[in-house]
């Protein structure tokens, strides 16, 4: 059986006036609300904090994403703790 290899996302992040963020990358989306939404990367789990924060767009396959909202922070958390995001647990 041959070992699968897998090749890691170009990661980017656009961020505009604090209100409009695009970013590739992405793996997996883990949670979101209003104030939160983490994702994995390959740079590791990727926290956005702020309000009235919605998702517009998210293409797994290719994995961009697009959230509008009041941006106020963002912060990476390194470990390899992913033990499956939102979309894993609802295919499952």
């Amino acid at each position: 059986m041959a070992e699968e290899k897998r090749i890691p996302k170009k990661h980017n992040i656009i961020l505009e006036n604090r209100k409009s963020m695009s970013i590739s990358g992405i793996e997996d989306v883990d949670s979101f609300d209003e104030e939160t939404v983490v994702l994995y990367t390959d740079d590791g789990t990727l926290v956005i904090r702020g309000s009235e924060l919605h998702i517009n767009r998210l293409n797994v396959e290719s994995g961009d994403l697009s959230v509008e909202g009041r941006i106020d922070s963002l912060s990476y958390e390194d470990g390899e703790s992913k033990k499956g995001g939102f979309f894993a647990r609802l295919m499952r």
